[in-house]
């Protein structure tokens, strides 16, 4: 069943100039940016990695340390619930006493909705006060479920299986650094949507597939894209024979989109009252986890076959010296 959803992506460096004012200007930018996206009347949209620090020194940077509910969380909420779309906002977030690099997440009303704490700061980040967050959170919307990533977690599997497990379908990447190729492998083995926010050129959207649909540059800082959430990643094998099937019942309903290299597809749903699911169990696909669980059952039994002949091999040996 098509669950189209519109995503926006927005690059931008801060609030520039003298730090008297900084945090405050990067904050009247982003919303300015705010409202530019919101002509394209996106579901949701993403902010650069902490936007109102970005350009400060260390010293600055935890100075825009700020509560949530806060001044940037309650002006862009207004925004938000003026457009009635989603808005990840990134800051460093003061709570107590501690200090995180956060994405706040506001809902079509403004009101916020979850926060992600970065599970990976970096060495330099912790050493200025940011404390670690410890839960990849996956997040329920309207339009379907849904993670962050911050930067330097790209680094590290454990985010992305921890959102992968949590069934997120589109990961959002506010972050300093584009990530490139690391963002496609992720896309790929997790068969996610990944949409990045970085200060500079290079932000990205990226398909289930490991495809770069779309990328910022000096003259786009504002990338939209309609996203269409029910699909499913598969492999080629076996599959491929029942898509004459698929196509003869369905034809423009369900669309494949096939990367041979890699030897999967995606299969999408433009129908209107059937999903993906509904069709894998119609005509008996198998998941990509389901493929590779059975190839590795087979090579278990394999395996404990081989195990038991040769001590059968070696009793049949030793029976022979002896007589």
């Amino acid at each position: 069943m098509a669950r189209d959803v519109r995503v926006a992506s927005i690059s931008f460096g801060g609030g520039g100039g003298p730090i008297e004012g900084r945090y405050e200007r990067a904050r009247a930018t982003a919303l300015e940016l705010l409202e530019s996206a919101a002509l394209d009347r996106p579901d949701v949209v993403c902010l650069p990695e902490t936007f109102t620090g970005l350009g400060c020194g260390e010293a600055e940077w935890i100075g825009s340390a700020e509560t949530v509910p806060g001044p940037t969380t309650d002006a862009l909420a207004q925004v938000a619930r003026r457009h009635a779309m989603w808005v990840i906002c990134p800051i460093v977030q003061r709570d107590g006493e501690r200090r995180y690099n956060a994405a706040v997440l506001l809902d079509r009303r403004g009101e916020v909705a979850g926060i992600y704490h970065k599970i990976h700061p970096t060495i330099g980040e912790i050493r200025r006060g940011i404390t670690p967050g410890t839960e990849a959170a996956v997040f329920e919307t309207d339009f379907g479920r849904i993670g962050c990533a911050i930067c330097y977690d790209l680094n590290f599997r454990d985010v992305i299986e921890g959102l992968s497990a949590g069934g997120a379908e589109l990961v959002f990447f506010p972050s300093m650094y584009r990530g490139g190729l690391q963002l496609s492998i992720w896309a790929h083995d997790f068969a996610v949507h990944l949409v990045s926010a970085t200060p500079g050129e290079g932000s990205a959207i990226v398909d289930p597939l490991g495809r770069v649909l779309a990328q910022s540059s000096a003259y786009q800082k504002i990338l939209t894209r309609t996203l269409n959430l029910d699909r499913r990643v598969l492999h080629i094998d076996e599959n491929h024979r029942h898509w004459p099937a698929i196509k003869a019942k369905y034809g423009p309903g369900v669309e494949i989109d096939v990367a041979t290299p890699e030897a999967v597809f995606a299969l999408i749903s433009h129908l209107p009252e059937i999903t993906i699911q509904d069709l894998i169990s119609e005509f008996g696909l198998e998941t990509r986890t389901e493929y590779f669980d059975r190839a590795n059952r087979i090579r278990e039994d394999a395996l404990r076959r081989l195990d038991r002949a040769v001590p059968d091999a070696r009793q049949t040996a030793a029976t022979a010296r002896r007589v």
